[in-house]
């Protein structure tokens, strides 16, 4: 597989107002010690149940044969606030190592650390590297992000960041983070991005906080399962494109955004095993294909209903549409029988395979 974007524990110490997940934010106590446990419990089987080699094959990049070449793929460690303290020593450290264990002689791996960039100290860099982290990836330069509001701000705090990388032998990619060959640079890299109004994310996905204070711009022009990070080619695992998000409960979505059934759950089951039990399915073969409109037609659904099922009203009652609605309101009526007899079909075909 190309890409996994692991969201390995809830806890952060933002509350940013445009996140799209209301569970990234501040625990205390005993709140944030069962957020922690949930991480630490699930990551070992979640990291096992991950493929067996993270390579893809490219094709777009042909070799003078004809034959595809094979490409090392990327793991994204996130959260929340991948490191957050307590989460950097008891789950960020650990699954880095676990990833690089299982991968060392078998393809490899690059792993990318996606943060908020405010924690970061010289010896968490070290910590980091040391561990053979590939990128460090900073996501906050937006006006989103309290103490960041505007370009003077943003500005110093980039500079601030670059020098403590690149004193420890770290360069800037030279690819944007939209490009989805920028794993291909040599590493040790450092990267910025934020919700701006050029991102792929500037729109803000109608989805957690953001959702809640109304934030979203999106209209059904924007398809944000036909995009990089999106549904797009999900299911095409053994080859580029392909990109899983996974929740800290082993819950695995076809996107960043989040469908409203996850797909199964890596505490469980292997994600292949998943992907592969699923890749038939008209559904989930349109949002393969980037087409959400299209999820309903083998159920029922026209692509007139789908585009009137994804019509809402906002928190604040503006009327709002998006495809994303749309593929809620599928997965809320439809999905649910699916999904199910896709994983007791898995079960079953393991227990026959013990039996036999």
């Amino acid at each position: 597989m190309e890409s996994i974007y692991y969201v390995m524990c809830w806890a952060c110490h933002r509350r940013c107002r445009h996140c799209y997940e209301d569970r990234f934010r501040p625990y205390v106590r005993d709140e944030l010690a069962g957020v922690l446990a949930q991480a630490k419990a699930n990551f070992p089987r979640i990291v096992d149940h991950l493929p067996e080699r993270m390579t893809y094959l490219d094709r777009n990049d042909p070799l003078p044969g004809g034959d595809l070449p094979e490409k090392t793929g990327r793991i994204i460690l996130s959260g929340g606030e991948a490191l957050l303290d307590p989460v950097r020593e008891e789950v960020t450290y650990p699954v880095v190592e676990r990833l690089m264990e299982r991968y060392a002689r078998n393809g490899g791996v690059k792993i990318v650390v996606q943060t908020t960039g405010d924690l970061v100290t010289e010896g968490i860099l070290d910590d980091l590297l040391s561990r053979g982290v590939y990128m460090i990836s900073v996501a906050s330069l937006d006006d989103f992000h309290v103490g960041l509001e505007g370009e003077a701000k943003q500005a110093a705090f980039k500079e601030r960041l670059t020098r403590m990388f690149e004193a420890a032998g770290m360069r800037a990619s030279g690819l944007s983070h939209v490009k989805r060959q920028w794993h291909e640079e040599e590493g040790p890299l450092f990267s910025f991005f934020g919700a701006s109004p050029e991102s792929w994310i500037g729109k803000i996905w109608p989805r957690g906080r953001g959702w809640l204070n109304d934030l979203s711009k999106a209209t059904m022009k924007d398809n944000f399962c036909n995009r990089w990070s999106g549904g797009l080619k999900f299911l095409e695992h053994a080859y580029d494109g392909s990109e899983v998000s996974i929740e800290p409960d082993g819950g695995v979505y076809p996107c960043c955004v989040k469908t409203r059934r996850p797909l199964g759950n890596l505490v469980e089951e292997g994600l292949i095993e998943i992907l592969d039990s699923l890749a038939d399915e008209p559904a989930y073969r349109a949002i393969n294909a980037g087409a959400p409109e299209r999820m309903g037609l083998a159920y029922g659904w026209s692509e007139a209903d789908f585009a009137a099922r994804s019509n809402t009203l906002t928190p604040a009652g503006r009327p709002y549409q998006n495809l994303c609605i749309g593929c809620d309101s599928f997965h809320q009526d439809v999905l649910g029988p699916v999904l199910e007899g896709a994983r007791q079909r898995r079960i079953a075909r393991r227990a026959a395979l013990v039996d036999a």
